[in-house]
């Protein structure tokens, strides 16, 4: 969490840095490459290259990092390798914001054991892998779909809370609704119905892990009317139940650097 105190520093390190902002916008820079990294935004910085701020931390700024270092030789039998972007909006930040989470905790509790840290940073940069460079628009060349979709997505990020549905989307903007999922689908990779269920769950994670609201009432503050059809949908998509995820999650980590 940033106490609105000076910028990212400027040096050149020997490892790679992952930084994923959760709130506000980083200003940083890499080998003259300047980056505006945005809420639920990624960019990896690499070893060697000299990277710096480029504005002050914002009193809103919460961001996570982790650094990590590939092996020189990397073993010739991989199955695969990852094509990370360098700067990605994140497809899943729910998933993101829960892995570093958990990877903060499991180094606060037990230290920092390599085999464990090294999976959950794999988990982070096949997320980022899966995520949408930033700047790109998928497939869709027609441009006047990507901007219908991003209007869906800004309906969805501001009306989530209440009674809202592929339909309800599609008569708001004028459009039919059958085009819109096809379109939507197309650039963000899911449904506009997952859409939803993503963003109600992006925020009732958040309010989980920041406070004591009971989960019937984060329910209603997420825009599900049937608290037990909540509880299913989020253990489907976190692996836990909301009570669970709130006692793995319930710490705030504070940059005193």
């Amino acid at each position: 969490m940033s106490r609105a105190v000076g910028e990212h520093p400027r040096r050149v390190i020997d490892s790679f840095e992952l930084l994923y902002v959760k709130r506000g916008t980083l200003g940083i820079e890499e080998a003259g490459r300047e980056f505006r990294v945005g809420a639920e935004e990624t960019l990896l910085l690499w070893p060697g290259k000299e990277h710096g701020g480029t504005l002050p931390y914002p009193p809103d700024l919460q961001f996570f990092w982790a650094h990590f270092v590939l092996p020189a030789k990397p073993a010739r039998q991989a199955a695969q390798m990852l094509d990370v972007p360098q700067h990605a909006m994140v497809a899943r930040p729910e998933q993101m914001t829960s892995l570093f989470r958990r990877f903060l905790n499991e180094q606060e509790l037990l230290g920092e054991r390599q085999i464990p840290m090294s999976l959950m940073l794999m988990l982070m940069l096949w997320e980022v892998t899966n995520s949408r460079a930033v700047g790109t628009i998928g497939s869709v060349q027609d441009s006047s779909a990507a901007v219908l979709a991003a209007r869906a997505e800004a309906l969805i990020c501001t009306g989530f809370h209440g009674p809202m549905s592929t339909s309800t989307i599609a008569a708001a903007l004028g459009c039919n609704a059958d085009y819109l999922g096809r379109v939507f689908r197309t650039i963000y990779r899911c449904t506009l119905t997952e859409a939803i269920h993503l963003r109600r769950l992006r925020q009732a994670t958040a309010l989980l892990a920041e406070g004591k609201t009971s989960i019937d009432a984060i329910a209603a503050r997420c825009g599900f009317d049937d608290t037990g059809y909540f509880r299913r949908l989020f253990k489907r998509s976190t692996g836990m139940t909301p009570q669970a995820y709130r006692r793995l999650h319930l710490r705030v980590h504070v940059n005193t650097g």
